[in-house]
């Protein structure tokens, strides 16, 4: 026995220093604020596998210029409070950029980002006057935000009626969480109610409620508006599905947000959901280059948590389209900052410069993916129209063209509530024709 030993002693003696060293790998952080569990979990888990598996995808691949990306998931359960929590507790860590995939979280950590140095991405959603970069250096929401989504459903609204004109006297409705991202759009179509003379009516859904909407139903039943827009997320979605078929709502009246337009919203009602319309900034389905390579190389695969059934779905395109743009964004700062490890300062120069061509998203196996995205300091939405995509019974179809925001009505209400923001809450506003 003692002879075996030795021997096996020698012979890991001899072979170690064969053994090729571990070099220490240069990397990035990036905290995802996810959520895969709870009320919300069928809407926080597409969006949170397909962000994880492009970010394996990029770092099975040697990383960005070499630089690999250490990504760490902290669960909120969608709670405001817990995502604050998560964003105290990681940011020790030196995260380049910040995820909260809440607007409650991403309203909570903004007065925070200016002193902690880390920009964040609420990619299509958060607080819609951070989209003025001369008040918020440090908040993108890119490529398009609630209230340019709120006036372009606003716009196919008048052209299905004949007209903007036409739609004087109508009644158009909004059921919505009752949370803070819930409430983003009203602003605009308030506005847009003034000017267009149309009646808007509200209609809550508490987040403690949302699978009980009976209630709420029989009021939109009773009132009958002309048009319903919607929302929603997570549960909340495929109950008000469901409410809508049970009270012979119209579907090919009912808009949902882009949030409320995932394949785990209308299901479950198949067929009898059939013409329900719900916006988007991105494609849907697997017929693209990347998507084809993740379900080939990355899912099912060590780490991957995706059922192979998820790709292609609207919430995972989702999160691979955020994780590509924050990699662009990554690269964009390396061409000014040089190959290696970002900060979140240089970070924040990256977002604020990003410029995705036709041409780019062809490079990157996403030809017709999105219309391009180009980001400056004045404009951190980046102003991108949507489209429809209509419910079949069983898949979405695009629906609809490209829809252009009303910018000359949505711009001049960012400034303005930037502006005021500002005011009250002593932010320095940048002169953006001076910035670099």
């Amino acid at each position: 026995m003692k002879k075996i030993l030795m021997t096996a002693v020698m012979a890991a003696a001899l072979s170690a220093p064969m053994a090729t060293p571990a070099v220490a790998q240069e990397s990035v952080y990036v905290p995802l604020l996810t959520y895969r569990t709870g009320a919300f979990a069928d809407s926080g888990t597409p969006v949170a596998n397909g962000l994880s598996d492009y970010f394996s995808y990029v770092n099975k691949n040697g990383g960005v210029n070499g630089v690999k990306i250490d990504v760490e998931e902290c669960e909120t359960g969608y709670k405001t409070d817990v995502g604050v929590e998560c964003y105290e507790r990681l940011k020790s860590k030196n995260p380049i950029v910040v995820n909260p995939y809440s607007t409650g979280i991403t309203n909570a950590i903004i007065p925070k980002t200016i002193e902690d140095k880390i920009p964040v991405l609420s990619m299509g959603y958060g607080l819609t006057p951070a989209a003025d970069g001369s008040v918020f250096p440090w908040v993108f929401n890119f490529p398009t935000t609630y209230w340019s989504q709120a006036s372009a459903f606003i716009r196919y609204i008048g052209q299905q009626e004949g007209g903007e004109d036409k739609l004087k006297g109508k009644k158009i409705g909004l059921i919505h969480l009752d949370h803070p991202y819930g409430k983003e759009p009203i602003p605009t179509l308030e506005k847009l109610a003034s000017k267009f003379d149309y009646e808007l009516l509200l209609y809550p859904v508490p987040p403690k409620t949302m699978q009980d909407q009976r209630s709420t139903w029989e009021k939109i039943d009773d009132d009958a508006p002309d048009w319903l827009l919607m929302w929603g997320w997570g549960a909340m979605n495929p109950t008000a599905i469901k409410g809508a078929v049970d009270v012979d709502y119209p579907m090919d009246r009912f808009l949902g947000v882009w949030w409320s337009g995932n394949e785990s919203d209308v299901r479950d009602q198949g067929a009898k959901a059939t013409g329900y319309l719900a916006g988007d900034f991105h494609g849907v389905g697997t017929d693209f280059p990347l998507i084809q390579t993740l379900l080939k190389e990355i899912v099912g695969k060590d780490g991957s948590q995706t059922p192979e059934s998820q790709v292609g779905e609207s919430l995972y395109n989702r999160g691979v389209f955020n994780a590509v743009l924050i990699v662009e964004a990554i690269r964009t700062a390396q061409a000014k900052y040089g190959n290696r490890a970002i900060t979140g300062e240089e970070m924040r120069w990256g977002l604020e410069h990003l410029k995705v061509t036709e041409a780019r998203l062809g490079e990157l196996g996403l030809p017709a993916f999105s219309k391009p995205i180009n980001v400056s300091c004045s404009d951190h939405e980046g102003n991108g129209p949507m489209y429809l995509k209509r419910w079949d019974g069983a898949k979405w179809q695009r629906h609809s063209d490209w829809i252009s925001p009303m910018r000359e009505i949505v711009r001049p209400l960012i400034e303005s509530e930037a502006k005021q923001l500002a005011a009250d809450r002593q932010l320095e506003v940048r002169d953006c024709a001076k910035a670099s």
